[in-house]
């Protein structure tokens, strides 16, 4: 008998990558294609859903199947980032490029219209959280207003995962994670769309709902001759990317955590009941039943690049962490506020702005990157604060992301937050969460199945959490102090870089 395979695939925003796994979590093959992210005007970011998506997905196909070495596919699963939105007519032939997700700013009009039209605190029950820049009703509304007649001749729409699930299967669905991203359109609450949902969509079906690890469909013969995938093979409906992601490292039951620690650092915490939260984004999770708090910081790792590159050339990481971490907690008196980006949860402020309070002649760049690692760390705190008045309650956290790799990171968060972080092995990340996905659906993995590798424990230092417990209301302060003037600073910014504009086109 052949050994049973399992696929999965994973659409990210510069490149997508795709595993082929047995049954017991062992990588057998990888495969990464790397794509571009289209900016065709200031705030806009786009994908074409049939050169990036479509074309991926058949490349990485092509590259794995011939390393399945007479293993039989069992199973298939796609993620892919989101929320985003491509419209389609009833072939699934896309009629404009992919809207992507939060880093595209177009409908922040039609965003207030419809609060306005709701009331936030209507759609903070229902949804979970207050519309925000990458909400998909008000992407519909925009798409309505202003390119009406795309819209008069769309039939569906889809995210990257769902839309690769009807090129398989013919299956129009969207899973119940994707679709509590979609706000106002689902209700969290009761894992429906919601009333004003076909008003929103003008004409435009709701796709049938479906958890990640559902068999929505079977290969079809016409998908088996483009793809070369054995026709009849189960496709489960799929996720986003930071789901997947989850999966892959078993954060699924209530009580399961994880922070990622990447260029921004997210985390999310599974419930057991639906919390809404007006700083935070409360979504379904993995499995119907368990719910989820999510946050995503706009900047952590990234400003650990900026340093380096202000610094030039010369020094790298493992150089600045080695000096950060001769450095005692507290940086010596320097405290950062993180806002170079403006800030995501829990402020939900694009105006913010970062400071560096307490420098002194005697500071040097040791002290600064060390305060930087302490200011992500506090925005962590200030995170699973805003998760527990929530009523979130984590029993287990997950460490993953390159940040984890050097070690005095994971430390300083456990130190300020009193969190006891668990190292994961690097896996090859959401597509890994696919292959498990689409196990569990087709029955050949069992639903907690445990796939993870713990490399280390990371528990606080009592001594560094007396200091950091003092700094930490600093750190609050420090933002309410500031907030205004950071406010006056942006608008300047904003500003000049208006005039810097006008000035180049004359």
């Amino acid at each position: 008998m052949a050994t049973k395979l399992l696929l999965g695939i994973d659409i990210g925003t510069g490149s997508s990558k795709g595993v082929l796994t047995d049954t017991e979590g062992t990588v057998l093959a990888t495969s990464e294609q790397p794509h571009d992210l289209s900016l065709p005007r200031p705030g806009w970011a786009e994908h074409d859903a049939e050169e990036v998506w479509w074309a991926d997905v058949t490349a990485i196909v092509a590259e794995l199947l011939p390393q399945a070495e007479g293993g039989e596919i069992a199973g298939i699963s796609v993620s892919g980032i989101g929320p985003c939105i491509v419209v389609t007519d009833e072939q699934g032939n896309p009629l404009r490029p992919a809207i992507l997700y939060g880093i595209d700013t177009r409908s922040m009009a039609e965003v207030a219209e419809i609060t306005e039209r709701l009331g936030e605190a209507t759609i903070t029950k229902h949804c979970g959280n207050p519309l925000n820049a990458q909400s998909i009703g008000g992407r519909m509304l925009w798409l309505q207003r202003h390119e009406p007649e795309v819209w008069s001749r769309t039939r569906h729409w889809f995210m990257a995962s769902s839309f690769v699930a009807f090129r398989l299967t013919g299956a129009y669905v969207l899973d119940h994670i994707s679709a509590s991203y979609s706000e106002p359109l689902y209700d969290v609450g009761t894992n429906q769309w919601t009333p004003w949902a076909e008003e929103l969509a003008d004409g435009v079906p709701m796709p049938e709902l479906k958890w990640p690890s559902e068999v929505v469909g079977h290969v079809t013969a016409e998908a088996a001759e483009r793809t070369g995938l054995p026709e009849g093979c189960p496709v489960v409906a799929g996720t986003m990317d930071s789901l997947a992601d989850a999966m892959s490292v078993g954060v699924r039951q209530p009580g399961d955590a994880v922070v990622i620690y990447g260029s921004t650092m997210s985390i999310f915490l599974v419930t057991d009941e639906f919390l809404p939260s007006r700083q935070l984004w409360s979504n379904a999770h993995l499995f119907e039943g368990t719910n989820n708090l999510a946050s995503g910081m706009a900047t952590s790792g990234s400003l650990t690049k900026w340093l380096r590159d202000v610094i030039g050339p010369g020094v790298d990481f493992a150089g600045l962490t080695e000096e950060a971490a001769a450095v005692p907690p507290g940086s010596h008196g320097l405290l950062a506020l993180p806002y170079f980006a403006g800030e995501r949860t829990p402020l939900h402020d694009p105006d913010a702005r970062g400071v560096i309070a307490g420098l002194t002649l005697n500071h040097g760049r040791g002290h600064i990157y060390r305060a930087l690692m302490e200011a992500t760390a506090f925005g962590a705190r200030h995170i699973l604060d805003v998760m527990q008045a929530a009523g979130g309650r984590s029993t287990k956290a997950y460490a993953v992301g390159g940040g984890t790799k050097a070690g005095l990171w994971p430390q300083i968060v456990s130190d300020v937050t009193g969190l006891v972080q668990e190292i994961t092995e690097q896996s090859v990340g959401a597509c890994y969460g696919d292959a498990m996905l689409a196990g569990v659906g087709t029955g050949l993995v069992a639903e907690d199945a445990d796939w993870t590798t713990v490399t280390g424990l990371v528990e606080p230092d009592p001594e560094a959490r007396k200091t950091y417990d003092v700094l930490y209301g600093m750190y609050r302060e420090l933002h309410r102090a500031t907030e205004q003037l950071q406010h006056g600073l942006a608008f300047l910014q904003a500003q000049e870089e208006r005039e810097e504009k006008d000035a180049e086109h004359g």
